[in-house]
């Protein structure tokens, strides 16, 4: 994944509205009651069904950390998904999503004025078309750098332009991101 999914997955783990099972067993039950085998739940997993048993069974209660994170992430990607699917829509239709970065931004700029990329640190609220189009394309299995160009594209028009009122002709490219957050 990249920054920008693994931004939108924080946020979406932000809205839930109650925690993920926290033990083991808990986890392994939730996981079979959603998946319906736990032949599913092993391939999901990357470990063999006789050990989901276990774990289901209280036998085992220690896996090693890679399997351990492995169970929480898919747990929590399938954790209240109508809560996480109504905030999303709110933030495509109504609210938007706030993004903060620090960045380097590169410029394509009309003649008299420097196009030296430089790191900046932003926080700006986008409106819902943005969102949405970030959701879509993330659902869509689009790559980081097409959602970084959404991002740009967003940042370019909202905070360098202004919302058209200043730097006509600028095009703005996202690259070595520091760090980023997205929120909604």
């Amino acid at each position: 994944m990249g920054e920008i999914e693994d931004a939108i997955e924080r946020a979406d783990q932000e809205a839930f509205t109650r925690e993920p099972p926290k033990s083991l067993k808990a986890r392994i039950n939730f996981l079979v009651a959603q998946m319906k085998t736990t032949k599913a739940v092993a391939v999901e997993i990357g470990v063999s069904q006789r050990s989901v048993e276990r774990y289901l069974t209280g036998e085992r209660k220690h896996p090693p950390k890679p399997i351990a994170d492995r169970i929480d992430a898919a747990v929590r990607a399938r954790w209240q998904p109508k809560v996480r699917g109504r905030h999303r829509k709110q933030a495509a239709t109504t609210t938007g999503i706030t993004i903060e970065t620090r960045a380097r931004f590169g410029y394509t700029a009309p003649v008299g004025s420097t196009d030296d990329g430089r790191m900046r640190r932003l926080t700006v609220h986008l409106p819902p078309a943005y969102a949405r189009r970030l959701f879509e394309a993330q659902q869509q299995g689009a790559t980081d750098q097409q959602m970084r160009d959404i991002v740009a594209e967003g940042l370019q028009e909202v905070y360098f332009k202004d919302g058209g009122r200043r730097a006509a002709g600028l095009e703005v490219a996202l690259t070595d991101i520091d760090y980023f957050d997205v929120s909604y």
